[in-house]
């Protein structure tokens, strides 16, 4: 007996592993050998390539597109209709399986509604890509993007909060409280 809720449209193919809790919507599919861990909700007609791996808590909005070549930590959330591709150079009359670039998605990483991920470029632990974002380069973490293509506008907390930055290089998350420190062009937590 599967420990995860999959609709009863949803078609999931053989070679899959996939995390107790985790709950599959109508229209979903999820292609051979995918390793989905644990409380992962997709919506409806997401489809998931072979071989993507997905973490825990992995959150995956309606009409989304994962594609071969993506794995994304714990805690991702992938807005409605974002997609990813796996090709820099698509042409319908030529195989380019062979070529097919990775992206990887860093834990609590948010990607908006509508965005696309150019292949290729991961995204960063926490990194924050705003609804309707086109990424053409890797992400730092904690950064906010927005735009086509997209530019970095600020630093994002934990907890979804822009981060204003003091003249030392410091920020509180105005709901968690908790400290940052902005060196180098590279943010952490304190």
């Amino acid at each position: 007996m599967n420990n995860y809720f999959a609709h009863e449209t949803a078609v999931i193919d053989e070679g899959c592993r996939i995390g107790e809790g985790t709950k599959i919507w109508h229209f979903t599919h999820i292609m051979s050998n995918c390793k989905i861990g644990k409380n992962c909700n997709f919506g409806q007609n997401v489809v998931v390539s072979p071989e993507v791996e997905l973490g825990n808590n992995v959150k995956v909005q309606n009409n989304v597109s994962i594609y071969t070549g993506v794995t994304c930590e714990d805690d991702v959330f992938l807005g409605p209709s974002m997609v990813f591709t796996n090709v820099t150079n698509p042409r319908s009359a030529v195989n380019r399986r062979s070529e097919y670039s990775r992206t990887h998605v860093g834990k609590g990483a948010t990607i908006g509604a509508n965005a696309t991920i150019v292949c290729g470029h991961d995204i960063g632990p926490y990194a924050f890509i705003g609804a309707g974002a086109v990424i053409t380069k890797t992400v730092p973490a904690y950064a906010l993007m927005v735009g086509n293509p997209a530019k970095q506008i600020g630093w994002m907390s934990e907890y979804g909060h822009r981060l204003e930055f003091d003249q030392q290089g410091v920020a509180f998350c105005k709901e968690s409280q908790e400290k940052y420190i902005l060196e180098n062009n590279q943010v952490r937590k304190a």
